[in-house]
């Protein structure tokens, strides 16, 4: 017996690396196509350079390789060191053999013909000599002190399959204490353990093992810890995986592929140093990477915090699990507070099967997909790699078939799949963000966001506003803000335009109305956040209330708001007119007019947008056999709205005209207002140069060009949020969408501010009013 040459720490249940690794080689000194790695007792790290053809040794944590010894192999997969030194490695693309480089003599011999490449190498404490051989589809072995160097089969029968005695491609071996034998069956997506002397193996990891929690997908390396845990080199999902009898999880390379410095790409094969930090041959990333072991994840790890007792039974809550069968899935919440960062696991012990879930705030039972960190369902992992994607777009223009005998109009997309493999596959159809509803009833968003939409995923059901997310009560606390500030707006803009001596002319009458109207809008716009807030929050809310709101506030705040900025507009419009025409200008027939355009102007705007009310209705749908915290059966319902293609390009149209024309109708008026007053002041005082005039005019009149411009700029919102698409992934930032849906409403509050502090004789007429009002109330 000889001791082992290599690394086989002892570690706790609860070991934790550190997820970000720091390289220890690169492609400048590893060259192309690195694939093994060892590292013996002393902490002497071995590996090749294929390009070089060079066996590299780093000693007492150098930097560099200390040494550098040439040899003849082109391509070698694996490498094995004993404790004498001497360097046993993969020749079989060269020669077909296996050879050792003997240190005391520095000369190379063969040890092994195989007639193949030699995918893993390994030498037990007996000094048997392994090696796995992925194009025969086993694994041999031969002892070395044997002089007829005959060869034994250790594992697989030579012919690709998956029974319990046959491999598929064995990649990485390893050999315990026992003589027990560890392979890594890549094709077979499993870890293979064959006890000494036996030919039938047993999957303890991966596809077909009695506890598959965890999917692998091309497994290539493998070592086995002092407590015999089993550290596999998942490739093909880019990570490393601990498992043991009743743990198996991923512990470095979590996340997706990558070059970062916490990511892998395609990594071979793995080795420990005597201190337990990980190094892994990060192929595709050509380096190899450390990752330390944190000591302290092992402080107080077998500490139990917290134990929670619990009886699952037909009485408790159901959730949508799959497809359209919700009605067998039963679960209880859990919340788990944490005081202090660290390691933690979470175990179960039950007399059934059992799924684990673990969300980050809050479980949405009608959709499990929200908040979700991880999952445990003995099925498959989120990691599992996705190995084709197709998107597509359903449109009218597709074939038709008729699902009943009654609905015949229902559109659909024909997909080949050619299946290469036997095997597991899944077909998930992903509908993304375009889809709201349950599983067996769903509704395709159209263009526009909508405050239903930025508030869906923020609002938690059937809880009270002291519960809600910080964004829900900072909109509420915004909405209050806004109600207030626009209330002031309209009373302090009444005060000034009621007085009979502004209104002698059509500009006072427009100011007049828009006082009024642009109470009407932030008031509509109060009621709308409102009604939306509480609906989602109250499910019990009776369905025709939410029908009639759905149909009616949005349209009425739309009527309110292009209204308002129609009548400022007009304001604009007449103000040209009145230099145009200068002491022509008859106040009679401008009052008279404005008094007509007054009546009409809310009808001509209902005309444009008498389409939407039409358009709109309640989508809802009831998760089968879900139920809430109170026994009610959960029911969901949102407001949407459905346009035709041509609908939706001739409300696109409308959105332009009421937002582009109002701003246009503002600048023109304001440019002739500047350009006509300098022109006729050129003429009257002949000592100036038109440009002159043009530049004093601009100075005495830029708030006319200045106020349009803000209004406009705060108005873009609307238009922007209104043409996105419904695909937009709100849930992503919630506080952009929400601040530009309140930034649109801002013109509605600001009468006051552009059209009367700028005003002398409207400040002075404003100032009178408040002290004749003074006085009444004194008297």
């Amino acid at each position: 017996m000889f001791p082992s040459s290599f690394n086989q720490p002892k570690f706790c249940p609860t070991a934790v690396w550190n997820p970000y690794g720091i390289t220890f080689a690169n492609r400048t000194t590893l060259g192309q196509g690195i694939s093994d790695i060892f590292i013996n007792t002393n902490n002497t790290i071995y590996t090749a350079n294929l390009e070089e053809s060079q066996i590299l040794i780093w000693i007492n944590n150098s930097i560099n390789p200390n040494k550098k010894i040439s040899s003849s192999f082109r391509s070698s997969y694996s490498i094995f060191v004993t404790n004498n030194g001497d360097i046993y490695y993969d020749n079989g693309g060269s020669y077909g053999q296996v050879h050792k480089w003997i240190s005391n003599r520095s000369i190379f011999v063969n040890v092994m013909n195989v007639n193949s490449s030699c995918f893993g190498l390994f030498i037990d404490i007996n000094d048997t000599l392994y090696c796995s051989m992925p194009s025969q589809h086993k694994v041999i072995k031969r002892w070395l002190n044997d002089s007829k160097r005959i060869l034994t089969t250790a594992a697989g029968t030579g012919i690709r399959g998956s029974a319990s005695n046959q491999l598929n491609l064995p990649y990485g071996i390893f050999v315990d204490l026992n003589f027990d034998l560890y392979v890594v069956d890549t094709q077979n997506n499993r870890i293979q353990l064959f006890k000494h002397g036996g030919l039938n193996g047993t999957t303890i990891v991966g596809k077909g093992s009695s506890n598959n929690i965890i999917s692998l997908d091309r497994p290539t390396g493998i070592v086995v810890d002092a407590d015999k845990y089993v550290f596999i080199v998942d490739r093909y999902n880019h990570r490393i995986v601990r498992a043991g009898s009743n743990d198996i999880r991923c512990i470095i390379g979590c996340g997706k592929e990558g070059s970062q410095s916490h990511q892998l790409s395609y990594p071979v094969n793995l080795s420990f140093d005597s201190y337990g930090n990980i190094f892994i041959t990060d192929r595709a990333n050509g380096r190899i990477q450390k990752f330390d072991f944190l000591l302290n994840s092992c402080e107080n790890s077998s500490i139990v915090q917290s134990i929670y007792l619990s009886v699952l039974t037909e009485k408790h809550s159901t959730y949508s699990r799959s497809e359209c069968d919700f009605s067998s899935y039963y679960y209880e919440a859990i919340q788990v507070n944490v005081s202090e960062s660290g390691h933690y696991s979470l175990n179960s012990n039950s007399t059934i099967d059992t799924y684990g879930y673990m969300y980050t705030e809050e479980f949405y039972p009608a959709n499990p997909s929200i908040n979700l960190v991880s999952e445990n369902d003995n099925n498959f992992d989120t990691s599992s790699i996705v190995q084709y994607m197709y998107s597509s777009e359903l449109t009218a223009n597709h074939q038709e078939y008729a699902r009943t005998c009654d609905k015949r109009n229902y559109f659909y997309e024909t997909i080949q799949i050619d299946i290469v493999a036997s095997g597991l596959y899944m077909v998930a159809i992903n509908p993304d963000k375009c889809v709201i509803g349950g599983s067996c009833s769903v509704q395709t968003k159209g263009i526009g966001i909508t405050l239903d939409d930025i508030l869906r995923y923020e609002v938690k059901r059937n809880m009270t506003l002291k519960n809600q997310s910080s964004l829900v009560k900072m909109s509420v606390g915004l909405t209050m803000i806004m109600f207030l500030l626009g209330l002031t707006n309209s009373i302090l803009s009444l005060l000034t335009f009621q007085n009979e001596s502004l209104r002698k002319v059509g500009c006072g009458i427009y100011l007049l109305a828009s006082s009024v109207t642009s109470l009407l809008t932030i008031s509509m716009f109060t009621i709308n956040f409102w009604f939306v807030l509480l609906t989602q929050m109250n499910a019990s809310i009776n369905l025709s209330i939410g029908r009639g709101g759905c149909i009616s506030i949005e349209p009425l705040l739309k009527l309110f708001l292009y209204f308002d900025t129609w009548l400022n507009a007009c304001v604009a419009i007449e103000r040209a007119l009145h230099v145009y025409q200068g002491i022509h200008f008859n106040k009679e027939k401008s009052k008279r007019l404005a008094r007509w355009i007054i009546f009409i102007l809310p009808f001509c705007i209902i005309a444009t947008i008498i389409h939407e009310p039409l358009h709109r209705n309640i989508f809802e749908y009831q998760i089968k056999d879900i139920k809430s915290v109170t026994g009610i059966p959960e029911r969901n319902s949102q407001c949407v709205i459905q346009y035709s293609h041509a609908v939706q390009d001739y409300n696109t149209a409308i959105l332009f005209i009421h937002l582009i024309g109002p701003f246009i109708a503002n600048l023109f008026s304001a440019l002739f207002i500047i350009f006509g007053t300098a022109r006729q002041r050129s003429v009257a005082q002949t000592s100036k140069n038109y440009i002159t005039h043009i530049r004093a005019q601009l100075r005495e009149h830029k708030q006319l060009v200045i106020s349009p411009a803000i209004l406009l700029i705060l108005s873009m919102p609307r238009l922007i949020i209104s043409l996105l698409s419904g695909c937009v992934k709100i849930s992503d930032k919630p506080w952009l969408y929400l601040c530009a849906y309140f930034i649109s409403f801002t013109p509605s509050i600001l009468v006051f501010v552009v059209f009367v502090i700028p005003s002398d004789l409207y400040r002075k007429t404003l100032k009178e009013t408040l002290i004749t009002w003074q006085r009444r109330i004194r008297h």
